[in-house]
C-alpha cells in the first residue's frame, strides 16, 4: 500500500481521482454546478445536486474529517440564510408558525430550505477544489490552460499562500489575548475580543500585503511579456471525465427539479 503524501492536508487523500485532476477541471465542475443552481431556487434541484456531490466525495479524496474541518463555514452561512428566509420571506400557503408580525408559511419554509441547500451545493465543490489543489498548481493551470494575465495569477497565488499564514496569526492573537486575561467578560467581552482580533488581523494583513507587493515588484514579477514554466499544466482524458461528471451533476439536478415541478427560471 502506498503511504499518503507527507504534505497532504488532514482528512484529504491526494491520490483520489478527482484530487489528482487538473485544477481547471475542478474549477469547471464548480462553475457548472454553480451556474445550474443560480438559475433557480428550489429545494429539489439544490438537494439533488448536494446529494450527488456527497456521493462523489469518496472519489474526491475528502473524508468526513476533512469536510468538517473545511466545510463548517458553509453551514455557518447556509443555516442563518435559510432561517432568515423562512422568517422574513414572502408568505405563501398555510401558516405553520406565527408570532406577531413574524410568520413561517409553507412557501417561506420551502424557500428557506432551498436557500440553505443551494448555498451548500454551490460551496461544496469549492471546498473540494481548495482542499485538494496546491496553490502553485492552480496558478500554473490558470495561466497555462486559461491564459489569464500573469499579474492576476501571481496575485491570486500570493493570496492563497497567505491563507494559512493568516490562520496561524489568528491563533497567535487568540493565545496572546488569553494570556493577558482579555476576552473573559461574558458574552459582551467575547464579542469585543473578537472585534479586536479581527481589527488586529486586518492591520497585519495590510502590512504583509504592502511588504509582499513591494517584494514582488522588486523581483520583476509581471515585468516580462513571456514567462516560462517549471511545471507544465496538462489536461488529459481523466480531466475530461471529471468535467463530464460536473455536467452530469448539473443536468441531473436540473432534471430532478423539472420532473418535480419545482424548477422555475429566476430570469423569467
Amino acid at each position: 500500500m502506498t503511504a499518503p503524501a507527507l504534505d497532504a492536508p488532514v482528512g484529504v487523500d491526494l491520490r483520489a481521482p478527482v484530487a489528482r485532476a487538473n485544477p481547471v477541471a475542478k474549477l469547471a465542475v464548480a462553475s457548472l454546478v454553480a451556474f445550474a443552481l443560480l438559475l433557480t431556487v428550489d429545494p429539489v434541484t439544490a438537494g439533488a445536486a448536494l446529494g450527488l456531490e456527497l456521493l462523489a466525495l469518496p472519489w474526491c479524496g475528502v473524508g468526513p474529517r476533512g469536510l468538517l474541518r473545511r466545510g463548517w463555514v458553509l453551514l455557518a452561512g447556509a443555516v442563518p440564510a435559510g432561517v432568515a428566509t423562512a422568517l422574513l420571506g414572502v408568505d405563501a400557503g398555510a401558516v405553520l408558525v406565527g408570532a406577531g408580525p413574524v410568520t413561517v408559511t409553507e412557501g417561506s419554509l420551502q424557500a428557506g430550505v432551498a436557500i440553505s441547500l443551494r448555498v451548500l451545493a454551490i460551496g461544496l465543490p469549492g471546498v473540494v477544489l481548495l482542499a485538494t489543489t496546491d496553490p502553485t498548481d492552480l496558478a500554473d493551470a490558470l495561466a497555462q490552460r486559461l491564459r489569464l494575465p500573469h499579474r492576476f495569477v501571481l496575485s491570486a497565488l500570493a493570496a492563497m499562500r497567505l491563507f494559512g499564514v493568516l490562520a496561524e496569526e489568528w491563533q497567535a492573537l487568540t493565545a496572546a489575548r488569553r494570556a493577558r486575561g482579555l476576552g473573559d467578560g461574558g458574552p459582551v467581552g467575547r464579542v469585543r475580543d473578537a472585534v479586536a482580533r479581527v481589527f488586529a488581523l486586518l492591520v497585519l494583513a495590510l502590512r504583509r500585503a504592502t511588504v509582499l507587493a513591494t517584494t514582488m515588484e522588486s523581483r520583476g514579477f509581471g515585468a516580462v511579456t513571456h514567462r516560462t514554466w517549471a511545471r507544465p499544466s496538462r489536461f488529459g482524458p481523466a480531466d475530461a471525465v471529471v468535467v463530464a461528471g460536473g455536467v452530469a451533476i448539473a443536468a441531473a439536478a436540473t432534471a430532478a427539479g423539472v420532473a418535480a415541478g419545482t424548477w422555475e427560471l429566476l430570469l423569467a
